[in-house]
């Protein structure tokens, strides 16, 4: 029997999730004393991990990325992290649980952490392969296997990919759909109701969200169930019976709801629902004295919320109770979600349905600007109950802490598109809940500016947790800090680094004026001293490259950039390169797909096509680049920039060309575009997008800039981004012709190139602008600032003068002796030279590398 601890009470914690971390984590730092010593049983083989970012794993993010707090915390000697070997048998008597393995372990505190299950709908072929669930990590890497191996041997058409059938129009279910598009799938979602989202939507605002998801390349069928899986020839998953009708589908997705995993607690005799869940009161105590259940498996007052907010509060409320906090209790449930889907907005909060008695809604519906917003109020039109927002989703993360609060303005004004923009005019009260995921509240935001003595949102995070979960609120913790800084009378700081006291846009005013060029006359005419550091000089070599045409690895500028930049390539995790040549709009001829894959064979690199509609090569070693460089531009290609804060790609469908919806050539928009900006340096990452039609199958809207075709011109977007803290993108002008919608663009880019803070993307960017989009239109349109002779004068000399990184290297002799393993690198290749790779290989070896390696 293993015993951990004798002098300390011991807290048993079954279950190795986000909530039992939580919980885990937040008794073991408010425990100075150190009278509790914690054991956490995990299921599953690997550390508690980020389960709401599991979609991110499809998208390539790495599995480790995902794990959960501090790993320090596993080593202190009060807490005992024990994976991999679940418990299979409780015994309340003796106070001992028993894992699988045969470990006994006892315990004076147990905490019921179990979870819950995905659901499997009950009917023939679920158990066929190419089924998968969608709740744990091993799921999500089954699909994402799954995905690869059909998208490898794919023989169809370019479009649509293999097809992929998602069961259930929820939250997980169009996340996974959005994330399995973007793999190159061809997906649809079957929902059993009449709309998609239905726990958290009305029919109005889930008519609009299906008609959005389906524009970015989902297929949705309403108001049918699945009723049979069917094999294919190989045995495998090849259709769902849906309702009579059948769809094809080699891999299946089931995201129809949970089970809670409540097996122990039922066979012991702990009280559970009817419809499942262990039963807990508002302190998340069990009717067995000493028993607790959080998360998942834990139901209040008939609620099984799923959702991480209020797993967060119950690990909180019971870290209170054992630490001996009175007055800790649960309080209203938040099930406030948005939801993760790229370039597609959708959100609800509070009481979204107006089932409180009086309620009154005030609803804003623009089916041609994509936008269906419902806020419900009480019946004297004042205090905000609740709210759901379809398409323009941006004034969530301001509206959701005030629910329950009196809203201090016209209800119609937070409906407008600029709503995001009004934002700072607004003062929150202490219990306003800014941070839902981990329960972090506005006056605690202000406390630890105001008594904490934080000044930065990295160390509001650190201490409150707040932005440390899903990151929706950091925009709303920024206002905070700010407005709590003016009221202590302290400038609000925006001194880019230790270095330098101003801000980018500040700095970039200074550096144009004095007409300092290098680093060391920056520093000296306008820094605070010092070397500079890895924050100040990347921003410094942004701005040089905006106000000079000199190359990035000339010899004042290279120590300057990014580790990408210096190599004009991007370095895999393994140590070597990936190089991504531009594809303009997606176009490529035969000639150049032939050239791609005998360069890529002859040095032997691994190639994906990825989601910007180019293809990238893996696995270069740093003194190959030159070559390899060489031999594409001989084939026609240019350095695409993915290494750089700059241009990466303009996204784009077939258009007018091919398509029978199109009523424009976006192919062609895309290209021109593409190649007026490519090379252009700016604060952060550029990605455009242009459809030929309302369908919007490029994704226009989730980008920086999205172009939109219409029967009259281009429809202009700007200020949009995917990533963790999405946000759609903002209407600045309609019916545009091909002139005015680059005049446009050209404006665009250079004033947000000239006045975005460091890494800002232009989403937070147009947040931030006085006077929001109809500012940004002011500047553009109106000339307000007087400054748009010089904006489009820098960009027709950025045009005309523009050249290609990776040529001026090859013609350099001094720049591309940088491209070498070691300084003293013979200049021609050394045939008795072996490169052994180290534990992690993950490009494909080399024809005749294994053996090589083998003899060496």
């Amino acid at each position: 029997m293993i015993e951990t601890g004798t002098d300390r009470t011991r807290v048993l914690v079954v279950g190795g999730g986000m909530v039992a971390h939580r919980f885990t984590e937040r008794l073991r730092d408010e425990d100075t004393a150190r009278r509790f010593d914690i054991t956490v049983v995990g299921e599953e083989p690997v550390r508690p991990y980020d389960r709401v970012h599991l979609t991110d794993v499809l998208r390539g993010r790495a599995c480790g990325e995902l794990e959960l707090g501090r790993p320090l915390m596993w080593s202190d000697p009060c807490v005992h992290l024990r994976s991999g070997d679940p418990v299979s048998a409780l015994h309340l008597e003796q106070r001992t649980v028993e894992c699988l393995s045969g470990e006994v372990i006892g315990w004076d505190r147990l905490v019921l952490a179990t979870g819950a299950d995905g659901r499997r709908p009950p009917i023939e072929g679920v158990d066929l392969p190419g089924v998968f669930l969608y709740r744990s990590l091993d799921d999500v890497l089954g699909i994402a296997r799954q995905a690869e191996t059909l998208l490898a041997g794919w023989t169809g058409s370019a479009e649509p990919g293999p097809p992929a059938v998602v069961l259930g129009g929820g939250l997980l279910g169009l996340e996974a759909a959005g994330a399995l598009v973007e793999m190159g799938l061809d997906v649809t979602v079957v929902q059993s109701r009449g709309h998609v989202l239905s726990d958290q939507l009305d029919s109005g605002g889930g008519a609009l969200l299906g008609r959005l998801v389906e524009e970015a390349g989902v297929h949705i069928h309403t108001g049918a169930r699945a009723d049979r899986i069917v094999a294919g020839a190989d045995g495998a998953a090849g259709a769902v019976s849906c309702g009579g009708d059948l769809l094809e589908a080699q891999l299946i997705v089931m995201a129809t709801g949970v089970r809670p995993r409540d097996e122990l607690a039922v066979a012991q005799g702990i009280a559970t629902a009817s419809h499942g869940g262990i039963l807990i009161d508002d302190c998340c105590r069990t009717n067995v004295p000493d028993v607790y259940a959080i998360g998942d498996v834990a139901t209040v007052d008939g609620a099984l919320p799923g959702l991480i907010a209020p797993g967060n509060r119950q690990a909180d409320v019971l870290a209170g109770l054992l630490l001996g906090r009175d007055g800790s209790r649960l309080g209203a449930l938040d099930d406030a979600a948005r939801l993760k889907f790229p370039g597609v907005g959708a959100a609800s909060f509070g009481d979204a349905f107006a089932t409180t008695s009086g309620a009154v809604s005030v609803l804003y519906a623009d089916p041609t600007a994509r936008a269906y917003k419902r806020l419900v109020l009480s019946d004297d039109g004042r205090t905000l109950l609740g709210g759901m927002l379809v398409g323009d989703d941006g004034a969530y993360s301001m509206l959701r802490p005030l629910l329950g609060h009196e809203l201090g303005a016209d209800p119609a004004t937070f409906l407008m598109p600029e709503a995001a923009s009004a934002a700072p005019s607004v003062d929150l009260p202490d219990d306003a809940l800014v941070c839902s995921c981990n329960s972090v509240t506005a006056g605690q935001i202000a406390s630890a500016v105001r008594d904490g003595g934080c000044t930065t949102v990295a160390e509001i995070s650190a201490s409150t947790q707040a932005c440390t979960t899903c990151g929706s609120c950091e925009p709303l913790v920024r206002r905070i800090l700010d407005r709590q800084l003016a009221s202590m009378g302290r400038t609000v700081s925006h001194a880019m680094c230790e270095h330098f006291s101003m801000s980018r846009r500040e700095l970039f005013d200074a550096v144009q004026i004095s007409g300092a060029r290098t680093f060391s006359k920056i520093l000296e005419r306008h820094g605070t001293g010092g070397d500079g550091c890895d924050i100040c000089k990347p921003a410094i070599a942004s701005i040089l490259a905006h106000l000079t045409s000199a190359h990035a690895l000339d010899p004042d500028r290279a120590p300057l950039q990014d580790t990408n930049d210096r190599v004009l390539a991007n370095m895999q995790k393994d140590g070597s390169y990936s190089v991504v040549p531009r594809i303009p709009g997606g176009e490529i001829t035969p000639d150049g797909l032939v050239a791609i894959g005998t360069i890529a064979k002859e040095f032997g690199l691994y190639t994906k096509v990825t989601g910007a509609q180019r293809i990238d090569m893996f696995g270069a070693r740093l003194d190959e680049l030159p070559a390899i460089w060489e031999r594409l531009i001989d084939a026609g290609f240019e350095s695409g920039h993915a290494y750089g804060k700059a241009l990466r790609n303009v996204k784009s469908c077939v258009g007018s060309s091919w398509c029978r919806y199109g009523v424009r050539d976006s192919v062609g928009m895309a290209v021109a575009l593409e190649l007026r900006y490519r090379g252009v340096r700016s604060p952060h990452k550029l990605k455009f997008g242009v459809s030929g039609c309302a369908r919007e199958c490029a994704e226009a809207r989730s980008k920086d800039v999205g172009v939109i075709a219409t029967e009259k011109g281009w429809n202009l977007y700007v200020g949009g981004n995917g990533g963790f803290n999405p946000r759609h993108s903002d209407l600045l002008a309609q019916d545009l012709d091909d002139d005015a919608l680059v005049t446009a663009i050209d404006r665009f880019v250079v004033y947000y190139i000239r006045t975005a803070d460091r890494l800002q993307r232009t989403a937070r960017w147009v947040e931030d602008l006085d006077g929001g989009i109809e500012g940004l239109r002011q500047v553009i349109f109106e000339d307000s600032l007087g400054i748009c002779a010089d904006l489009d004068a820098y960009m027709q000399d950025h045009v005309e003068s523009y050249q290609d990184d990776w040529r001026q290297v090859l013609e350099d002799p001094e720049r591309r002796r940088q491209f070498v393993s070691f300084v003293n690198a013979p200049d021609s290749h050394d045939e008795h030279l072996r490169y052994v790779p180290e534990r992690a290989q993950h490009r494909p070896i080399r024809a005749g590398e294994r053996h090589e390696l083998q003899a060496s």
